[in-house]
């Protein structure tokens, strides 16, 4: 299928690995132009040399990377001032630290909602009017399944992404939508990415069982039995920035593999 985004840009956020890595390369792969963010300079380096070493890029298609913390002002300056107009932005930051809340002071609640709600909101801002005046936009939050069904520790990723939530519940409803901006929300369940490897490790240090036997239990409890992987989050991501899903906005997009049990 033809995305019919080729020639696009596409601002993509947390994109040195992971599924934001997922999502650039797949947007790659449908010849959109890509500006890549994270904070990490190597990391982010070797991400671009991937992408432009993918044999499924169109040549034409160009890579482009800042080493900034997106959820800084200094950040986004530097962002905006490589590039200023984007046709698609896929916001995305790394998930608070787990936890009792109990222990959470204000800082890291201030922490949480700053870059996992307002610095996405902030990207929103300032891009959703221009794709307006051009008749297109694709703005996708990558935020998590924990806002379908929150889990308990973690508490800062449930109330900030949630807020997140809310917010583009309003804004894609707005006269945006018949200007040909969506905004839709994308919530991954459990990915073979170093944030699972991380919450695997923890959970490994903190009960005494084997790295492999938590997540032999953990993908048992997933109904297509496995975790998924960066590429597939990446293709719905694209569908949801194709000219096809120009209907689809104001959603959250829950791909888990079908864990979560509910109806709606």
């Amino acid at each position: 299928m033809d995305l019919g985004i080729a020639g696009k840009w596409a601002l993509v956020c947390g994109a040195s690995k992971g599924l934001g890595f997922g999502c650039a390369q797949a947007l790659v792969r449908e010849g959109v132009h890509v500006l890549i963010v994270a904070r990490g300079a190597e990391a982010l380096q070797a991400a671009a040399n991937k992408l432009i070493a993918d044999s499924a890029r169109p040549e034409s298609v160009s890579v482009q990377f800042v080493a900034k913390d997106i959820t800084t002002p200094q950040g986004r300056e530097a962002v905006f001032a490589m590039r200023r107009e984007f046709d698609i932005v896929v916001t995305n930051a790394g998930g608070p630290p787990t936890g009792d809340f109990r222990d959470w002071d204000r800082e890291a609640w201030i922490k949480a909602v700053d870059a996992n709600m307002l610095t996405p909101i902030e990207l929103i801002k300032a891009t959703v009017d221009g794709m307006a005046a051009r008749g297109f936009g694709r703005i996708v939050n990558i935020t998590s399944s924990a806002v379908k069904a929150p889990i308990d520790v973690l508490g800062l990723s449930n109330g900030a992404r949630s807020g997140l939530t809310g917010f583009v519940a309003g804004v894609a409803r707005s006269p945006l939508a018949a200007r040909g901006v969506t905004l839709n929300n994308l919530l991954p369940g459990k990915f073979d990415t170093d944030r699972i490897a991380a919450m695997v490790g923890a959970t490994a240090a903190k009960t005494g069982q084997s790295v492999d036997d938590i997540r032999r239990a953990q993908q048992a409890q997933i109904p297509v039995g496995r975790y998924g992987t960066p590429e597939e989050f990446g293709a719905i991501c694209a569908f949801l920035c194709s000219v096809h899903a120009g209907y689809l906005t104001g959603q959250n997009v829950l791909a888990d593999g079908g864990a979560y049990p509910g109806t709606f």
